[in-house]
């Protein structure tokens, strides 16, 4: 198969030295492979997107030498293919309904187990309070969060999860205990029907993409996408997780920081190869 990656940034802020470097190293291994570099645009948090940090996304990746095929694909364009794989897991009794608030688990995991992970890669791990609340028959409802059954996912599967990693810690990665170090996952939220790792796993396989390359913050998810893929039949790709861009002080960056914004240092009359340089890419 021909090497497909992604660069699959949210429009809720300017891209930083953090964002360049994750759209030049993939473009540059597409590139090396001679294979395809996609942009996608992740804007399925409607309340937070804004269409002016869209044009600024194109605009610094054009200016930075990166190039994709058109057109670029948006979330916000394809509900209904999210709304179809939640029909497919709803269908096999794999979801329920949530109705607990934030507060709500924080207060069921008030008296924590010792040896008993707090939070997992989608944040606090939830302890179940309604896996057996509400029927899981009937319409899969819409208005409703809805999380992932874990422990009856799991069940679905033949064989360990794992899948390769060409990053950092390379290698044959299994996955570990995902009902004690993940939990029962909301995959539809309320405000957006759906969720960032239902929708990720749905548009990798939708474009082909063969090897994700991201953000060691988000090696830990790897786990969550491998495992729905193999629930909606489809393919797992290669990832390459990379090191991640920090300030002085050994953080990690954020949108919020825009003094590393790319847009701040076009403005100062850097080079895109200065970028380059910054981030430790060759020019």
């Amino acid at each position: 198969m021909t090497f497909t990656t992604r660069f699959a940034p949210s429009p809720t802020g300017p891209l930083h030295l953090g964002h360049a470097y994750s759209a030049l190293l993939a473009y540059d291994m597409a590139q090396a492979q001679n294979g395809t570099f996609l942009l996608r645009i992740e804007d399925i948090d409607q309340t937070r997107a804004r269409d002016h940090w869209e044009s600024q996304i194109h605009d610094d990746l054009a200016w930075l030498g990166v190039s994709w095929p058109e057109p670029v694909l948006r979330q916000s364009d394809r509900m209904n293919f999210y709304a179809q794989a939640l029909d497919i897991l709803w269908e096999r009794g794999l979801l329920y309904v949530c109705d607990c608030t934030r507060r709500d688990i924080e207060a069921a995991l008030s008296a924590p187990q010792e040896g008993v992970p707090r939070y997992g890669p989608d944040g606090l791990i939830y302890p179940g309070t309604c896996r057996t609340r509400h029927p899981r028959t009937g319409p899969r409802p819409t208005d409703k969060p809805l999380r992932l059954d874990m422990a009856a996912a799991l069940r679905h599967l033949t064989k360990p999860l794992s899948y390769k990693e060409n990053g950092l810690n390379a290698g044959q990665i299994t996955c570990g205990d995902l009902v004690t170090t993940v939990g029962d996952i909301v995959l539809a939220r309320r405000d957006m029907g759906t969720s960032y790792h239902l929708s990720v796993v749905v548009d990798d396989t939708a474009q082909g993409i063969t090897d994700v390359v991201r953000g060691a913050d988000l090696a830990e998810a790897t786990m969550i996408h491998v495992l729905l893929q193999k629930l909606l039949d489809a393919p797992t790709p290669a990832y390459y997780h990379h090191r991640l861009i920090r300030d002085e002080a050994g953080k990690r960056l954020a949108k919020r920081d825009d003094a590393r914004a790319i847009s701040k240092y076009r403005a100062e009359g850097t080079s895109p190869d200065d970028i380059r340089a910054m981030v430790g890419l060759r020019p």
